[in-house]
């Protein structure tokens, strides 16, 4: 069976600046995947190329196994896109947008979807005004509305929530949960790095346009980051050696260990008086430290062999 989308050795040069390098990947279907980097990465010049808004310099795009320039109809039906920035259609009201972006996919009788997309995203009171009375919300919604609307089977999201207060956030990505089990495959651009590590099945990540890593969420998170543990201890303690240690002060210890390792083996060797112990507090790694790492910007609090003291 083919892959929803499938990116091999993709390459888009500007002269001689690489904006991608080589970048190969493939969604699974009905997966969220976040693709992050820093500004300037690749990404949208990626997604660009995706839809045709870009010429790619080399490598292949396919959907559901068509090549995007082969096929060029059948690939782009398939597919919805939710632009960076905000597209003003100006004149036209919310619901004409819809029926226009219908008839573009030779949808002519496409009430009941339009319906159902302005309700959930909630645009239904502002169907008949035009375009450039709404919010910047509410054009992101209408954004996403569009991209919908022919009931693509992919959908693409550059930085959908840029800007946006935290209530819309919210119930765009509720949305986009359900799109998911829907079966819907959802390629995800975002700089909320909380909200790719909860939403994301699979995280790759891109930086000066190389595509650095690319894996499941909990599995990178697990590998590249460390599981912090600080103790609130009562009284004067003694001097604690363990290869785990980060510091200790007269009432606390915190130490930093991998994350396939149990708290249990970590603390055995440390001789501690447990009826000392006040209170334990238990961090685990995050996508970000994962993200940090992976751009080699964060390597030394990221190593049990480098410790770094801290202040009590």
């Amino acid at each position: 069976m083919h892959k929803p989308l499938e990116i091999l050795n993709l390459s888009k040069n500007y002269g001689a600046f690489k904006a991608v390098d080589d970048v190969s990947f493939a969604l699974e279907e009905g997966e969220i995947f976040g693709l992050l980097g820093p500004n300037g990465a690749g990404k949208t010049t990626l997604i660009s190329c995706v839809v045709t808004l870009e010429n790619m310099t080399s490598g292949k795009v396919k959907v559901f196994g068509d090549s995007i320039l082969d096929k060029p109809k059948e690939t782009k039906s398939k597919i919805g896109y939710v632009p960076q920035e905000v597209v003003n259609h100006g004149y036209f009201t919310v619901e004409e947008i819809l029926k226009f972006y219908s008839g573009f996919f030779g949808i002519l009788r496409n009430q009941e979807k339009i319906d159902y997309l302005l309700n959930r995203l909630s645009l239904d009171v502002h169907r008949n005004k035009k375009v450039k009375q709404l919010s910047g919300g509410m054009k992101r919604r209408l954004m996403i509305a569009k991209a919908l609307v022919h009931d693509p089977k992919i959908l693409l999201l550059d930085e959908p929530t840029a800007g946006v207060d935290i209530e819309l956030r919210n119930s765009l990505w509720d949305f986009v949960v359900e799109l998911k089990k829907s079966g819907t495959t959802v390629l995800l651009t975002t700089h909320y790095l909380e909200e790719a590590e909860e939403l994301c099945d699979r995280i790759g990540v891109i930086h000066n346009g190389s595509l650095r890593k690319v894996g499941r969420t909990s599995d990178l998170i697990q590998d590249l980051t460390l599981r912090k543990l600080e103790m609130q201890l009562s009284g004067k303690n003694k001097e604690f050696n363990s290869k785990y240690l980060v510091s200790q002060c007269e009432e606390s210890i915190e130490l930093e260990f991998p994350s396939n390792l149990e708290i249990g083996e970590v603390v055995k060797d440390l001789d501690l008086d447990w009826s000392t112990v006040k209170d334990i507090h238990l961090k685990e790694g995050s996508l970000e430290e994962a993200f940090l790492r992976i751009l080699n910007e964060n390597n030394a609090n990221n190593s049990t062999n480098n410790s770094v003291e801290r202040d009590c």
